[in-house]
């Protein structure tokens, strides 16, 4: 096994739009590009991507998005049929790279899905290098604050080696995805990540009711819950810091449930820090204060769920299909949800398809699942 030391890994740091420029140049001549993206939810309120980590077969650069200004070329690179663009986990990434730059990555390669279809028991980037190439990654990163500028040179050592090796394992698991005939279910489901887009948080309904620990609370607890929430919400955006980071979920719960009304009693409650009360007491107090003065009809409630009515035949057909399922998996040696999630399982169960071109014609089901399954799912619904 080969430790990396992440300053063996050369990389250019671009944070120019001349450097950008060139280095677009350079890689639009690639066939296939390597990417990675760097955000900050974990510590900054409003989420952007602030690095794009991107890797050749020879060469590897770190794209500073906040100095480089107009990325819409080198987006246009991530759209190019002629590149395929290799990702590790590429989901989040796509949304974001959409959100920010409205980027429609194309000719996808995503070396996490790859590792499921193939029956990896550890499909993370680290698990999965150590495995086939042999590197072990230090990712000590992994919740670094990537807002912060500069940026040490370690951090940014770090951030190459995401994308260094990423071609090379494309390479290993292709192979394998080629040897056990797996390669077009692959490539059908990179072909579906074109269409992920970002999609914003509905506006509709409130975050706090969805807390976990919130159905313990009162209709009162819940009223002081979603005042204090916003309030949080509103220091969060003025600092430009994580929510959580402001106060924890924790000691929001216990504010909702004690509703203190003293700065004296504030001062009780757990997670609640002095620097905190120093300079927000007041406005936590007023939050409060506008929970208990909400009308009692007013109070809020949890909405009701679906109440599905007992249908012992749709039930029997979902066990079935479970259990050609759960089959065909241990056959395959695939993770069951790998090979054919739950949720379509229910889909298929309550469309009751009677051929192949019926299971063909429900949208969660891919061609290479209707080859691989199809006859015993057919089975399993006719019962």
């Amino acid at each position: 096994m080969v430790t990396v030391n992440p300053r063996q890994v050369a990389h250019r740091y671009v944070k120019t739009p001349a450097e950008l420029a060139s280095l677009v140049k350079r890689l639009g001549r690639e066939t296939e590009l390597a990417v990675d993206t760097e955000a900050a939810s974990f510590h900054r309120f409003v989420d952007r991507i602030y690095l794009i980590q991107v890797s050749t077969r020879h060469d590897t650069a770190i794209i500073d998005p906040l100095t480089v200004g107009d990325a819409a070329a080198f987006a246009a690179l991530l759209a190019d049929p002629a590149i395929e663009v290799v990702f590790h986990d590429a989901d989040y990434d796509l949304r974001i790279l959409d959100r920010d730059y409205g980027v429609r990555a194309r000719r996808l390669f995503d070396t996490r899905i790859a590792a499921q279809l193939l029956g990896e028991p550890a499909v993370g980037l680290a698990a999965l290098l150590e495995k086939h190439l042999g590197v072990h990654l230090d990712k000590k990163y992994q919740r670094a604050d990537w807002s912060r500028r500069p940026l040490p040179r370690e951090m940014l050592e770090y951030a190459a080696l995401d994308t260094h090796h990423l071609l090379q394992l494309r390479d290993r698991l292709r192979t394998e995805l080629i040897a056990k005939g797996r390669l077009p279910w692959a490539e059908e489901e990179f072909q579906r990540l074109e269409s992920v887009r970002y999609t914003p948080t509905p506006g509709n309904g409130d975050a706090a009711l969805r807390v976990k620990g919130a159905r313990a609370l009162s209709r009162r607890g819940l009223a002081v819950l979603q005042r204090l929430w916003h309030w949080r919400d509103s220091v969060a955006a003025e600092l430009d810091r994580a929510s959580f980071r402001v106060v924890s979920i924790e000691a929001l719960l216990a504010l909702a449930d004690q509703a203190p009304q003293s700065l004296e009693s504030l001062q009780s409650i757990r997670g609640v820090s002095p620097r905190l009360l120093e300079t927000r007491a007041a406005a936590i107090l007023a939050a409060i204060e506008q929970g208990l003065a909400v009308p009692e009809r007013d109070l809020p409630r949890f909405p009701r769920g679906e109440r599905r009515q007992s249908d012992l035949a749709f039930d029997q057909r979902v066990e079935r299909l479970k259990s050609a399922r759960n089959a065909a998996a241990a056959r395959l040696g695939l993770d069951q949800g790998v090979l054919c999630p739950k949720g379509t399982l229910e889909v298929l169960a309550r469309a009751h398809p009677t051929s192949a071109a019926g299971l063909g014609e429900v949208p969660e089901m891919r061609k290479w699942q209707v080859d691989e399954l199809g006859e015993a799912f057919l089975r399993a619904l006719a019962g």
